[in-house]
């Protein structure tokens, strides 16, 4: 949508709102930068959280299948281990998913 303004000389100019709109949000190359700015993947704080994880799955699993016993202990044993590699896989994807994004914007 265009809009006229004046200024204080009486001169009058024709504006357009989308104009307006990138100058406020930003442009994508600006965008960039501030996601450039952004620190890179924290590995302290993945390795803490995905110990905790596995903690939780071993811990859990270790009790459910003690309880149970017999051949459905042994398949909670195998279900607890099946557990344990998925979080890690997804654990380190997500910590190469966040150093993928920042080094692709930076390029």
């Amino acid at each position: 949508m265009e809009r006229d303004k004046t200024d204080g000389n009486g001169t009058s100019t024709v504006e357009d709102d989308s104009i307006r709109n990138e100058e406020h949000t930003g442009t994508g190359v600006e965008r960039r930068r501030s996601n450039r700015d952004q620190s890179p993947p924290q590995l302290g704080s993945r390795i803490l959280v995905t110990w905790f994880e596995l903690t939780a799955v071993g811990i859990t699993g270790s009790i459910l299948g003690t309880t149970v016993g017999g051949p459905v202990g042994f398949l909670i044993y195998l279900a607890t281990s099946l557990l344990t590699v998925g979080v890690i896989f997804y654990n380190v994807n997500q910590l190469i998913k966040g150093w993928v994004q920042l080094t692709g914007e930076l390029s």
